[in-house]
Formats: structure tokens, sequence, C-alpha cells
């Protein structure tokens, strides 16, 4: 297991190091609806490990396209 990362320092991590604009109040929304990366309690905080960040970025990216048009 890596760093534990605190649901700011997790939207932080994944705005600066990743690129992707994330708010803490939004990965607060996916711990509550689901769709988001996961993340373990700590007490009553959401902790989030960095691999999990880079899984769910991953997951949320499409492959390499072209052109607008393209579907696959």
């Amino acid at each position: 297991m890596g760093k534990l990362l605190s649901r700011k320092e997790a939207a932080d991590y994944l705005t600066n190091e990743r690129g992707l604009r994330t708010a803490s109040t939004y990965l607060q929304k996916l711990a509550t609806v689901g769709g988001g990366p996961e993340y373990r309690r700590y007490g009553k905080y959401a902790v989030y490990e960095m691999e999990a960040l880079d899984r769910y970025a991953d997951s949320k990216l499409t492959a390499p396209r072209s052109s607008t048009s393209a579907t696959k």
C-alpha cells in the first residue's frame, strides 16, 4: 500500500499530476453515488491510494483520437 491521501489531496493529485480537473466535493459525490475511485475509511475520513486514483483516471480516458467523429 502506498501513501494515503485525504479527499482534498486526492482531488489535487488528479488535477495537478494527472491533468484532470477534479474537486474534492465531486469525489464526495462519487463516494455517495458510486463510480469514483476506490477509497478506504480512516475513522470518519476517506483516504485514497495513488494507485487507485491512477486506475480511476485511466478508466475515464478514451483511446487517442485524431477526429471528433471517431467513435471507437
